[in-house]
């Protein structure tokens, strides 16, 4: 009565607060209801690999489970990768996706994967970097293939936290040198086996036989010539070893500048047109040496541009086209979409998807790389011109767009050993940064850290160009209405008569998977990767498409068959049920849509996952599926 009268003596207080404790963590509740048992885990260390810290009892949270179901187990840290060793890794098949490779297993990282490190301080996500004071009670890896790893370190002995997460944040993190990077000295080890037959082998072009057969195979070698002036890259690094220029060019023009201004061969077409790449001149101030840059360039110019026999058209990608720093900041939009630690922060997201999507504007550069191939490709298959992809170092666009020229041309690159001798080819030894892209040596961390702290508080601004999914809503209205309103939108983005009629009349004929293949870059045709880019899109969620109602009886038939074998298995006391095919198939399947893990489909049912309160506010299921479609009047548009 003394505590009810003095919490009540003033008409309008608060309640007061509760004032139990609970020493019960959810962990200790809704993991395994059974001691943990520890069991050893083999660790597997390929040859020369070697173990640095590890840390025990580690809880792996199963990320889509709002209530942090885990698996206990060690989390290891090696001069190659972070591994974790679940106890019982059978609770977890049962929810992710099986994860086949030959190097590293599925709940590996590899170093060079890691993008973000953050840990969970009193509930608060921070990032992680340098030396740290103190240590956080939960662990998040972001990686760089989208992929989101929790760990809680609650449980784990301080001494282990503290080494674990100084040697994680130490090895993924501090600067390294080039010879220091693990399965770096394996490359000479290589043994440099000659490949007999080119046809069933990738072609590395380290040699110059490599460079001859290419030529043979795309008929090229009736105007270019393999050369080795560049042997033991005495004249640039940046050039490999073996190229091929065109055959009038002087071999000492090559040494003038360093390999600058030269035009080097990427492929040739049936019609005996090619696609070229030049890395341009250094930018110089004194009148003299822009003059004999010129003269330079007009020499080299002629051995190409001989109208009316060759023409040759220039594509200034540096200039003219997408920017670098416009393509990392898209990306980084783009992957944060993806990154997502629990179910909130994916609801969230939810609501918004497509226009978060929008704003990322990773879509339209993706359109904008095709349409540019595309429109080199009419340039040399339709007008029988030769073109010269011209940038600042030709290693970064250039790689990009005459790789997927090829594509679209030559169906060989489409093939498997045809595909990998192209990336060879085109991003290997075409000098492609891969270190500074991808950052692997970590010398700018200090500005990445930045960077993305700084993203989330950056709010995006709409941008004047035509997006993605508004210009392709612009071509359903058309469709739909069959209006012509194409003179309403103004769009400096058209595209070119020659160009268009040359689009049209190719998708107009039956597909050619031999022969020259282009992408829908426009109208409803488009397709986009539905697993990646789309939500609720119940084919995108099962295995090689079918009805979705004929897969969802198929389903869960399936379930109660299981049940019932289950059932009959207990009695005959068998240790262990079989697993029904069809549900593992679709559980393990790596088709999974963006909703991935957060509406994982826990019945295999093809419904989607919706909150409670969004479920209620449509009504009753029932009432749901027998309601009629709704009438959309359209003639008023």
């Amino acid at each position: 009565m003394l505590g009810k009268g003095v919490v009540g003596g003033g008409g309008g207080t608060k309640a007061p607060k509760p004032s139990f404790v609970s020493y019960v963590r959810p962990e200790e509740i809704h993991t395994n209801e059974k001691e943990v048992t520890e069991k050893e885990v083999t660790l597997h260390l390929l040859p020369g690999e070697q173990l640095l810290c590890e840390a025990s009892t580690v809880l792996k949270y199963v990320q889509e489970d709002s209530c942090q179901h885990g698996v206990y187990g060690r989390l290891v840290c090696t001069d190659f990768k972070i591994a974790f060793l679940g106890d019982d890794e059978s609770a977890l098949d049962n929810d992710e996706t099986q994860f086949k490779n030959k190097v590293v297993g599925e709940n590996d990282i590899t170093l060079h994967c890691v993008d973000q490190i953050y840990g969970v301080f009193d509930e608060k996500k921070k990032t992680l970097f340098g030396q740290l004071k103190k240590y956080p009670e939960k662990l998040i890896i972001h990686c760089k293939d989208l992929r989101v790893f929790q760990f809680c370190l609650r449980y784990t002995k301080e001494e282990e936290v503290k080494r674990i997460v100084s040697g994680i944040i130490h090895h993924t993190q501090a600067p390294k040198l080039l010879k220091r990077l693990f399965l770096f000295s394996y490359a000479t080890a290589a043994q440099n086996n000659t490949v007999t037959d080119p046809k069933n082998h990738t072609i590395m072009f380290d040699t110059l036989k490599d460079w001859c057969w290419e030529l043979e195979r795309t008929k090229g070698n009736m105007k270019y010539k393999a050369v080795s002036v560049n042997e033991g890259y005495k004249v640039c690094e940046r050039l490999p070893a073996y190229f091929v220029v065109p055959t009038p060019l002087p071999e000492e023009n090559v040494q003038r500048f360093q390999g600058h201004g030269i035009p080097i061969w990427c492929w040739s077409c049936h019609n005996g047109s090619a696609l070229l790449k030049m890395s341009a001149l250094p930018k110089e101030q004194d009148d003299g040496i822009l003059q004999i840059q010129k003269s330079f360039l007009d020499g080299v110019y002629k051995t190409i541009h001989r109208p009316p026999y060759e023409i040759v058209k220039t594509e200034d990608l540096s200039s003219n086209f997408l920017s670098l720093q416009e393509i990392q900041t898209a990306y980084s939009k783009f992957k944060q979409l993806f990154l997502i630690d629990n179910s909130t922060e994916f609801w969230d997201t939810d609501i918004k998807w497509f226009s978060l999507l929008e704003s990322s504007s990773w879509l339209d550069i993706i359109r904008r790389c095709l349409k540019k191939a595309i429109e080199i490709t009419e340039c040399m298959e339709a007008q029988n011109m030769n073109v010269l992809l011209l940038e600042e170092n030709a290693s970064d666009l250039c790689c990009l767009i005459s790789s997927l020229v090829q594509l679209m041309m030559d169906p060989h690159c489409r093939t498997r050993i045809g595909f990998q001798s192209l990336i060879q080819k085109e991003w290997v030894m075409g000098g492609h940064c891969f270190l500074d892209r991808c950052n692997h040596l970590r010398q700018n961390d200090k500005e990445e850290h930045q960077r993305q702290l700084s993203l989330p508080l950056t709010q995006s601004k709409s941008s004047p160009k035509r997006g993605f999914f508004r210009e392709e809503t612009d071509h359903l209205i058309k469709n739909l209405l069959g209006k012509r309103i194409s003179k309403l939108i103004n769009s400096s983005d058209e595209l070119q008569d020659n160009f268009r009629e040359f689009y049209d009349s190719w998708h107009s004929k039956p597909t050619d998977y031999h022969g020259l293949l282009l992408p829908h870059i426009e109208g409803p045709e488009i397709k986009v990767w539905a697993q990646r880019y789309l939500r609720w899109i119940p084919e995108a969620q099962i295995l090689g498409g079918s009805r979705v109602a004929t897969m969802s009886k198929l389903l869960e038939m399936i379930e109660e068959v299981q049940s019932l074998q289950e059932k009959i298995d207990e009695r005959h006391h068998s240790q262990q049920a079989p697993q029904a095919e069809a549900p593992c198939l679709l559980r393990n399947s790596a088709r999974l849509s963006s909703l991935f893990p957060f509406a994982l489909l826990q019945r295999h049912s093809s419904k989607p996952v919706l909150p409670t309160s969004g479920w209620k506010a449509l009504g009753d299921e029932d009432d749901l599926a027998k309601r009629e479609d709704e009438f959309v009047d359209l003639g008023d548009v």
